[in-house]
């Protein structure tokens, strides 16, 4: 008796892993970027980011300050790396950003990412995020600039006058 309920039990397993393999195999998974998400994709690319960020930042704090001169370094950062995808405050989204799937958050509507820790930015900055269009810039940017960029959009609310004069000052869009 115990040893049928096993056999089913690896039967089951066996044809589920086959019928999710002919699945993708076959054509039937959504690739396209105007192509619904499969269920439960958003949930558990979330639960594994998430995760990583968690067990990555835990002890990770800028050693830079969050003060005017980082915020004007890192809007120059931002405009010429992440402006294109992630948007100017006032500005309309751009063509780039309006083709991605997922779309990329617009960090300067809504809450953007003030509401998480900068070292949370710093790491998705750095890292990337897989199958998003986000890329890793730890081959292309500092440290210093990845925080600078970090900082600055943790405290975009409160922001001085003179960075926002900077990012309004962004070249034209793509």
């Amino acid at each position: 008796m115990f040893k049928g309920l096993l056999l089913g039990i690896l039967l089951c397993l066996v044809a589920l892993f086959i019928g999710v393999y002919f699945y993708f195999a076959t054509g039937h998974a959504p690739v396209a970027v105007t192509d619904p998400m499969m269920p439960m994709e958003k949930k558990f690319a979330h639960m594994a980011l998430n995760a990583r960020i968690e067990k990555d930042t835990a002890k990770l704090q800028s050693p830079i300050p969050a003060d005017e001169k980082n915020f004007l370094a890192g809007a120059d950062t931002y405009k010429d790396h992440c402006a294109v995808c992630h948007g100017i405050p006032g500005r309309e989204k751009t063509g780039i950003a309006s083709g991605m799937f997922p779309p990329p958050p617009q960090l300067f509507k809504g809450t953007g990412v003030t509401d998480d820790p900068p070292s949370e930015t710093y790491w998705k900055a750095k890292n990337g995020i897989r199958l998003t269009g986000m890329p890793g810039f730890k081959d292309h940017l500092t440290d210093t600039q990845l925080w600078q960029v970090s900082l600055l959009l943790a405290n975009v609310d409160k922001i001085p006058d003179s960075v926002k004069q900077s990012l309004a000052a962004a070249p034209a869009e793509h």
